[in-house]
């Protein structure tokens, strides 16, 4: 990197005064977290939900790794999302900002969309939808999945959202190991300006399985001409229609179900991750005020994470909504009709609150900072960043050209697993270091720890881990406790293992060094992928990188880094090769000699999922010159053949 973890002086940047003054958080919240332990969540849990029973146990911890939170205490997630901010006067404040691709817009009050969420709450009762049910959830990115998503847990229906861009094959397995009762889905949505379909998806996995599946809901998005089988098919319009505004929220167990989640990329059985409502929902909500420093009044909050992704669960469908936020959701692509269309949404609706990945970042960067320069981000107060490490130079021209040098930036590690946010700087509190996470928020305990489990000092590779239990940790995997216990806690025993390195610097902030599988040992040296990759993009020449180990009978394995260059380098008449070696160097330089790529594939795009995250194992495989395996997850299928055809004419 050239602004890394053991940097002897690397740029911080302290809050404004200003900011610090009027922040949610304040340095003290480390104190009482440390101070009152578990009954710190117990306050959090009280003061941010309505519970219909009040709780008296906190955790229980009788029977790890399995957790039990606020166990006694009853409480309804769509009730907590929606009706208590109606009640409380506040339902003519807009909940959803709707904007679709092709510039279509809606948008939702509380009192709308809570008449919204009965209605499909009654809709699906009336299809025979009841408490404990399974229901899959098939979408773009629209109103009526967060809608979809609010009506399960009213009735305390299980849902389980599968990422709309994912294979009818994907969508078959989840719909079977869930054992769903009813899938919603849409005829279709939009694509970069072209109308796609999604209802045959479904139409394929049902004809492979789904034998469970009693009806199929259906939005009426882009009005593609769908199949359509009477008695099962629904047309949700018709089915809301017919529906009342009026409905009563179950009352839910702190420990019942809210929803399933599959990990994306497993191989075999897929596996679903199991989280309950109580204790979610407390750090969904406490993470959200504290790390976004939500002002429900005057905010407006924006997170581009699909709801297909647990980011889309926690910091769109119920975090934002439990802290009464406007948000904004958006059903396109960054650069449809045009490379600004982030910025135009930020200036049609006045976002203050903006959080990304560091993959959406870099192409931003790639396009040229003039592109942003033509909207005005005045109203931007809060940057945020989710899905990966970020490296430096892409923090630093966030912070300096979207964020106009005055946003602080939150860099936030979690995952699917831990249900919301772990690692993150408060803003108003941290003084921020570009690349780095920095510390645990209050009330979560992480460590870096050696193959024994044992805690390392600053400046030490190891492996990241959770040592005490935490209110949205996962409960188990659905339908297999075994393989949960084997697959979090086995390795460390009393600890979570994350299954991701990381290291502690000299201040002890933490740096993500990504998955274990993608620290790469070379010659017994361990390089980190970020690492590399961020030293990669900091050469002028290159705008994107991803970097593999593939297998080398000398080395064990060796570094292969796949690069995209910038635009004003493709307009250069630059030889390949010799460019190729210049930017080999260049990370020996920034690095060490060590970690210099065997080799520096040039390529004309890199292998993305419609969230952004690189599917690295595509690119081993053609590091590694075996057939590419399943390209189903891509957000462009094509993308691994062009690759294949640019280095083979090369």
């Amino acid at each position: 990197m050239s602004q890394d973890s053991n940097s002897t002086k690397q740029r911080t940047y302290a809050p404004s005064q200003e900011f610090a003054s009027q922040a949610n958080a304040t340095a003290d919240l480390y104190t009482q977290a440390e101070e009152q332990g578990e009954e710190f969540w117990a306050n959090q849990a009280r003061d941010l939900l309505s519970w219909s029973t009040p709780f008296n146990s906190v955790l229980d911890w009788s029977n790890p790794p399995f957790a039990k939170w606020f166990e006694d205490g009853k409480l309804n997630a769509a009730y907590n999302a929606v009706d208590r901010h109606v009640e409380a006067g506040n339902g003519d404040r807009v909940a959803l900002h709707f904007e679709g691709e092709p510039g279509d817009s809606k948008s939702y009050t509380y009192s709308e969309l809570k008449d919204e969420v009965s209605k499909a709450a009654n809709a699906m009762e009336s299809l025979g939808v009841s408490k404990g049910d399974r229901v899959a959830v098939y979408m773009p990115m629209i109103a009526e999945a967060v809608i979809t998503m609010l009506a399960c847990a009213r009735i305390g229906a299980i849902h389980s959202v599968v990422f709309g861009g994912f294979s009818a094959d994907a969508l078959r397995s989840r719909i079977d190991d869930g054992e769903a009762k009813l899938v919603v889905t849409a005829d279709g949505s939009y694509r970069r300006g072209k109308p796609t379909q999604l209802k045959p998806a479904v139409d394929e996995a049902l004809s492979k399985g789904g034998k469970s599946v009693k009806h199929v809901l259906v939005v009426k998005r882009n009005g593609s001409d769908v199949p359509f089988e009477n008695g099962r098919d629904v047309w949700w319009h018709e089915a809301l229609e017919a529906a009342s505004t009026e409905h009563t929220p179950s009352e839910q167990g702190a420990e019942d179900p809210l929803f399933i989640l599959y990990t994306s990329g497993t191989t075999g059985k897929p596996k679903g991750i199991l989280h309950t409502t109580g204790g979610y929902l407390t750090q969904a909500a406490y993470t959200h005020k504290n790390v976004f420093d939500l002002k429900p009044e005057t905010d407006v909050y924006w997170c581009t994470a699909d709801v297909g992704w647990v980011t889309g669960h926690t910091y769109i469908a119920y975090g934002p909504l439990l802290n009464g936020a406007t948000q904004v959701i958006y059903e396109g692509t960054p650069d449809s009709p045009h490379r600004g269309r982030f910025w135009e949404i930020v200036q049609k609706y006045g976002v203050t609150i903006l959080y990304t990945s560091p993959t959406a970042i870099r192409t931003m960067m790639k396009w040229g900072e003039e592109i942003p320069a033509e909207f005005d981000l005045s109203s931007l107060r809060l940057l945020g960043t989710v899905g990966e490490a970020i490296n430096p130079e892409a923090w630093t021209w966030f912070r300096k050209y979207i964020g106009a040098e005055k946003c602080p930036i939150v860099d936030t590690w979690w995952q699917t697993e831990t249900g919301a946010i772990m690692i993150s700087p408060l803003p108003g509190v941290t003084e921020t270091k570009p690349g780095s996470a920095q510390i645990p928020l209050p009330g979560i305990a992480v460590d870096v720890v050696d193959d024994a489990g044992t805690s390392l000092p600053n400046e030490t590779d190891g492996f990241l881990v959770v040592r005490k239990p935490w209110p949205s940790m996962l409960r188990t995997i659905w339908g297999d406790d075994d393989r949960f216990v084997n697959t979090y806690w086995a390795q460390f025993g009393d600890k979570y293992f994350a299954g991701d390195g990381a290291k502690r610097d000299a201040d002890g902030d933490v740096w993500i060094l990504g998955r274990v599988d993608d620290v790469m040992n070379v010659s017994g040296h361990r390089l980190s992928t970020p690492e590399i990759e961020s030293a990669l993009v900091s050469h002028p020449s290159v705008a994107e990188a991803a970097v593999v180990g593939a297998a080398d009978e000398t080395t064990g394995q060796a570094v292969f880094a796949f690069v995209i260059l910038s635009d004003h380098a493709t307009t250069e008449a630059r030889d390949e090769t010799e460019l190729s070696e210049e930017i080999r160097a260049h990370v020996g330089k920034e690095i060490s000699p060590i970690a210099k790529p065997k080799k520096v594939l040039i390529v004309p795009e890199l292998p993305k999922t419609r969230s952004g995250k690189i599917m690295r194992r595509l690119l081993k495989d053609v590091a590694e010159d075996r057939p590419v395996g399943d390209v189903s997850t891509l957000a462009d299928q094509t993308v691994m053949q062009q690759i294949v055809d640019s280095l083979g004419t090369k």
